[in-house]
């Protein structure tokens, strides 16, 4: 894992009130209210998503969040910088 830097972006959680989340058994749907789009989404996208609403965050910062919440044995910073991605390509997600 990298040591976070200076330049490194904050990624921050959609605002609350423009998501609407519900969990629906192995998937979660999310309702983007300034798009119109659902969409439906799987883990760990839930769960990133939970850990940047607080304040946003830098991966280093995000992949520490999530090992604190649950059993990470082996943390890839390329797969979640990925997941990220994704994310913020759906509007999910934003970085500063």
């Amino acid at each position: 894992m990298s040591c976070p830097a200076e330049h490194d972006p904050v990624y921050r959680a959609a605002s609350p009130d423009v998501l609407r989340i519900v969990p629906l058994d192995a998937f979660t749907a999310i309702y983007h209210r300034a798009s119109g789009i659902t969409h439906l989404v799987a883990p760990p996208a839930p769960e990133i998503l939970a850990a940047l609403a607080p304040a946003g965050l830098t991966l280093t910062g995000l992949i520490v969040r999530l090992a604190q919440d649950y059993d990470l044995l082996d943390a890839d910073e390329d797969a979640l910088a990925a997941r990220l991605d994704e994310l913020v390509a759906a509007g999910l997600v934003s970085t500063a």
